[in-house]
């Protein structure tokens, strides 16, 4: 009985002293910060990043001024469009489940819920089209999403909505409105939030 009391005792020991050195060996990101030596030089700082991305100058000037955006296309799994959608007839069944069956169209709510042919060009497949029958790039996708989502384009434009890719100063180069949002379903899915705070009452 003293053997296995022993045995118990010396296992609680070494797990305690294991702890003791992971917690040792663990260091908070403040205690980094405070036994820092080197001295900060804000003007190592780098205030702008080298954009590596593709960009394409904006149609839409800010104040009359030009900016750049991230070209869309070669983010596009199955672009070009017209590689597939051709004159020839389609003899395969299901060919819409067999090719966009990933594709889940939810833009719009209920009786004015969207439809492919709604964004898409309808002859030239390589094109987006806005209302008054335009043809729009997918390079400049912000144009068609603009004619309905207004407000937020102005504020895109102004800088208030969507993200700068690089730092805040040198050329202003911003996200396109499909890197952040899925263009067939762009609501952002509900989710709790990273932190969450107890109420106090």
């Amino acid at each position: 009985m003293n053997r296995r009391v022993g045995l118990c005792f010396l296992l609680l020991l070494s797990a305690c002293i294991y702890g003791s050195f992971a917690m040792a060996a663990r260091k908070s990101f403040m205690d980094e910060v405070r036994e820092s030596e080197a001295r900060f030089d804000n003007r190592t700082v780098p205030l702008e990043k080298q954009v590596i991305e593709e960009t394409v100058v904006t149609m839409s000037p800010n104040n009359d001024e030009f900016f750049r955006v991230l070209a869309r296309k070669k983010q596009i799994g199955r672009y070009k469009c017209s590689s597939c959608h051709t004159d020839k007839p389609v003899k395969a069944r299901q060919g819409l489940e067999l090719t966009h069956s990933d594709v889940v169209l939810q833009h719009g709510l209920g009786g004015r819920a969207l439809v492919c042919i709604d964004c898409h060009h309808r002859e030239e497949r390589d094109y987006l089209e806005d209302k008054k029958g335009r043809k729009i790039d997918f390079d400049h996708s912000y144009q068609l999403c603009g004619q309905c989502h207004f407000r937020q384009k102005r504020d895109w434009l102004a800088g208030a909505h969507g993200k700068r890719v690089a730092n805040w100063a040198g050329e202003r180069v911003v996200y396109n409105c499909a890197t952040c949002h899925n263009p067939h379903s762009p609501r952002f899915e509900k989710r709790f939030p990273a932190t969450y705070s107890v109420p106090l009452d």
